[in-house]
């Protein structure tokens, strides 16, 4: 009771109720302790598109237009993509351990397009997920940070700021005739531009935070019915023509490079925008 000392009877009523009601909601938040043998297989697809066009790389004799009337190609394509977490009409939950839910997906390699985990039986009707590394797992040894996670893998991909210490959540190359050769543009000639999303919120002071969290409503292209006997498979299409499209439109010749800046924000705000349910394979 040495809590509620200076605090008038109705505050300590309301506090009270508060930690008690907290208390219940956290008790509901607890998931079954599954063991492996009671998991199905489960994966979800990514099929990077632009547009209503498949993603064709360096196609230089037929490129994307986008909003702005800009022609542009992409050259390279990847995200991460973790924390997947799936849920029943009932609002029942079920969050894959973390351990198997961190995923590079590299446009070029068709094999890295399934994020394949393992859950519980049942019919789910909405996918959660985070486009990004989330901040825990950003700021923990790296012993803890394994797989696809190794910064050592990340700076080999491309996927990791060394000099910031910090994941590439999402990263979209390519080229463009309307890109400058100056230093507002490319100084190289080549027409390149270069998207390169990250920031987690900062470790020990505040910073850009473009972690991203992606909800998809299943019922409409069909739920996933999830059995042990078979693999259920729900397919997604990223549209990266949303990355310049989507909420915060913008010209490439006017931003043809974002990185660690205060712009990136507007592109992450974009990307939830990418992915969209087309159909479920049970």
């Amino acid at each position: 009771m040495k809590t509620f000392k200076f605090l008038t009877p109705y505050l300590a009523a309301g506090s009270l109720a508060l930690l008690l009601l907290s208390g219940c909601s956290k008790k509901a938040d607890v998931a079954p302790n599954y063991n492996e043998d009671d998991l199905a297989p489960f994966s979800v697809e990514f099929d990077n598109i632009v547009g209503e066009k498949t993603l064709a790389f360096n196609n230089t004799t037929s490129p994307y237009t986008n909003a702005a009337g800009e022609k542009f190609t992409v050259s390279l394509v990847q995200y991460f993509i973790s924390n997947i977490k799936v849920s029943k009409a009932d609002g029942t939950t079920y969050t894959v351990k973390q351990d198997s839910s961190y995923f590079l997906i590299k446009g070029a390699d068709r094999a890295t397009r399934f994020a394949k985990v393992k859950v519980p039986e049942g019919d789910y009707t909405k996918l959660t997920f985070t486009l990004g590394v989330d901040s825990l797992r950003s700021t923990m040894d790296v012993s803890k940070r394994t797989g696809v996670l190794d910064p050592a893998a990340g700076m080999d991909d491309g996927m990791y700021w060394g000099w910031n210490a910090g994941y590439i959540f999402f990263k979209l190359e390519g080229n463009s005739n309307v890109i400058s050769d100056d230093v507002n543009g490319d100084p190289t000639g080549k027409k390149q531009f270069k998207y390169h999303i990250g920031g987690f919120g900062g470790y020990s002071a505040p910073t850009i935070n473009n972690i991203k969290t992606v909800t998809l409503d299943l019922t409409t292209g069909g739920i996933a019915k999830v059995r042990k006997d078979r693999q259920s498979n729900v397919h997604l299409f990223v549209d990266l023509m949303k990355v310049f499209n989507g909420k915060n439109s913008f010209s490439i010749a006017a931003h043809p490079n974002v990185m660690f800046s205060d712009y990136s924000v507007n592109i992450a705000g974009n990307l939830t925008e990418l992915f969209r349910h087309d159909h479920t394979e049970n």
